[in-house]
């Protein structure tokens, strides 16, 4: 069960306070790296307007946004006039960035601690630069490509990657090591660890209670098979967990390093 965090010292810190509460953890660092597709939309404001109506209330709106954010800049920002950058940006607003990159880019506004305007611009005339996710126009990408001449952007990023892996397979130890957990790793390897905890610890349970009944590990993996899959039922939820023989043998070898069972040739005790 492998816990993503955001940083060095995050990991550091989740494996201490795993470690204070007696479960046992390791830590990992590795090279990671993300992928995003975009379609990236360019052109005139005006003629994008006019070349994108009835293709995506996605773009549709993003434009509208653009439209909004240009008539409240322009209403209180005055040609000559600098402004703090934190000014004009007090939130996170896509449109408005857009709109100040635009700007800049084509020479209406210059400055690096502040930002003048130099001049005020017909929003029909400025060069915009639209992003949007490729998933965001998963249904009409041959229309965004033909009408409005999109280019498909790929964005990949290398980073280190940080890991605390839990070597637990008692349900109540993975379940006090999850609520730990909680504040320093991602949602996302949380609710994946969560759902694998469990099913390791089930697995975990039934190998064990199996393997004193039989003392082969042939015989251990053919019984193990014939539960494939093991369903855990809930209220309103199912779990169903799958594995093939390799995975049996590899979790052998795991509960062997914990100390659960011994293997030996074909030999297997608790």
């Amino acid at each position: 069960m492998r816990l993503e965090v955001l940083s060095k010292e995050d990991m550091i810190f989740l494996s201490k306070e795993l470690s204070k509460e007696g479960i046992m953890n390791k830590t990992q660092e590795k090279l990671g790296w993300e992928l995003n597709h975009f379609m990236v939309i360019r052109g005139k404001f005006g003629e994008l307007i006019k070349r994108s109506k009835g293709i995506t209330p996605v773009i549709d709106d993003t434009l509208d946004e653009i439209q909004v954010a240009f008539n409240a800049l322009m209403s209180n920002w005055e040609v000559g006039e600098e402004r703090e950058f934190e000014d004009l940006f007090d939130e996170v607003d896509i449109a408005k960035v857009t709109l100040i990159a635009a700007l800049i880019e084509g020479g209406y506004a210059a400055g690096e601690e502040k930002l003048k305007l130099l001049a005020k611009p017909r929003l029909e005339e400025l060069e915009i630069e639209l992003k949007f996710n490729i998933d965001d126009l998963e249904d009409v990408l041959e229309e965004v490509e033909g009408k409005l001449d999109a280019t498909l952007t790929t964005e990949l990023s290398f980073a280190r990657k940080y890991f605390v892996e839990i070597l637990e397979i008692e349900e109540e130890l993975i379940k006090k090591a999850l609520e730990i957990a909680e504040g320093y790793a991602t949602e996302e390897s949380l609710i994946e660890a969560m759902f694998v905890g469990i099913g390791k610890a089930v697995l975990a349970q039934m190998i064990l209670s199996l393997a004193e009944e039989k003392n082969t590990k042939i015989d251990l993996i053919e019984v193990l098979l014939e539960h494939e899959p093991i369903d855990i039922e809930g209220k309103r939820e199912k779990i169903s967990i799958y594995f093939d023989e390799g995975a049996l043998e590899d979790f052998l070898k795991e509960l062997q390093r914990m100390g659960y069972l011994k293997v030996k040739g074909n030999r297997i005790w608790v």
